[in-house]
């Protein structure tokens, strides 16, 4: 298993903390940890989310992703296996969406 940079803040349950301590090379290895190879696909949504975070302040929904981003939800499901808006969140270094338990 490949490890998180010591620098990284994260909080109990691995997300990060500083949205500025995110790197394409630290989304890589954390889409590792959960069994995840980061396609083109993948980028797409989480370049959206990365974009669209600073903007709005919180995490966008799969809803939010997939109307703003063309991504269908059917799609992000596929991508992101079980839980794909916390899985996209940690991957993309943001904080859990709101209502992701």
């Amino acid at each position: 298993m490949t490890t998180v940079h010591p620098e990284i803040h994260t909080d109990a349950e691995g997300f990060l903390t500083v949205y500025d301590e995110w790197s394409e090379e630290l989304a890589v290895q954390l889409a590792a940890r959960i069994g995840i190879e980061l396609t083109d696909e993948h980028w797409k949504a989480i370049r959206f989310l990365r974009e669209d975070y600073p903007t709005h302040g919180e995490t966008a929904t799969l809803r939010r992703v997939s109307t703003l981003a063309g991504i269908p939800v059917k799609q992000l499901f596929a991508l992101f296996p079980g839980k794909p808006a916390k899985k996209m969140a940690y991957v993309a270094g943001l904080p859990k969406p709101r209502g992701c338990v």
